[in-house]
């Protein structure tokens, strides 16, 4: 009896009607973490920078950034989400769901990997950076031949853990309406069909999609790690 249900409810969620909903949820889901986590990383680059800049006019520069990641660091994603919903809802009406969960997650990710992009800045021993200034390095060719080749191996990491982190977290946008997968599961259950297969299910998806990342996130812990520092040392004796 239990086997009976079993397999009818795995041919009904891989029935032909259902199987390109669930493609089309995963796209979702996918298209989510990569657009807003990548442009996230985008902006926490400047951010981290707009944080080292020098002057009074800097000093207001880095108050604002500063606040925005303090802020943003300490509310939900959920009510990030919200926040955003309504934000734009008062100025533009009919908004695509989707660049609104867009910018949700832009804003949420930006504010976590320019902290982690600011560690990976800060673990560049500041005698090599003293260095490059000896040698007339500008600010530039510091941070592009001296601080990114050392700190990629000590950022990639953790953005990309938090990458998988937000795999996960993509479901939350499910709140307001955005077809990705716990919205598709939420749609089957109300189908009819069992709740706890259907989440099952979900959740074997999301393994899926998150493990090869959390796989790639390691090899490149182990092959970064140990070329840390190298290029850089090399770079400033040829110079």
């Amino acid at each position: 009896m239990i086997v009976h249900k079993v397999v009818d409810q795995l041919a009904r969620f891989f029935g032909p009607d259902n199987l390109g909903l669930l493609w089309q949820s995963v796209g979702m889901t996918i298209a989510l973490t990569i657009i807003g986590c990548g442009l996230g990383f985008a902006f926490a680059f400047l951010i981290t920078l707009a944080r080292q800049s020098r002057g009074l006019s800097g000093a207001v520069l880095r108050i604002i950034v500063t606040l925005f990641v303090e802020v943003f660091r300490r509310i939900p994603f959920l009510v990030v989400t919200y926040l955003v919903l309504f934000g734009i809802a008062a100025f533009v009406k009919g908004a695509s769901l989707f660049l609104i969960a867009i910018v949700a997650i832009c804003i949420y990710a930006t504010a976590y990997l320019s902290e982690i992009i600011r560690t990976g800045f800060e673990s560049v021993p500041h005698q090599q950076i003293e260095a490059a200034s000896a040698m007339n390095f500008s600010r530039w060719q510091t941070l592009l031949h001296v601080i990114l080749p050392q700190s990629i191996p000590v950022i990639l990491p953790p953005a990309i853990a938090f990458m998988i982190a937000f795999i996960k977290d993509t479901s939350l946008v499910s709140q307001i309406g955005v077809f990705e997968l716990s919205f598709r599961g939420k749609e089957l259950v109300n189908q009819g069909m069992s709740g706890l297969f259907v989440f099952g299910m979900i959740a074997l998806i999301y393994f899926a999609l998150s493990y090869p990342l959390t796989r790639l996130g390691r090899w490149l812990e182990k092959r970064l790690a140990s070329s840390r520092g190298q290029e850089p040392e090399r770079q400033l004796r040829q110079a």
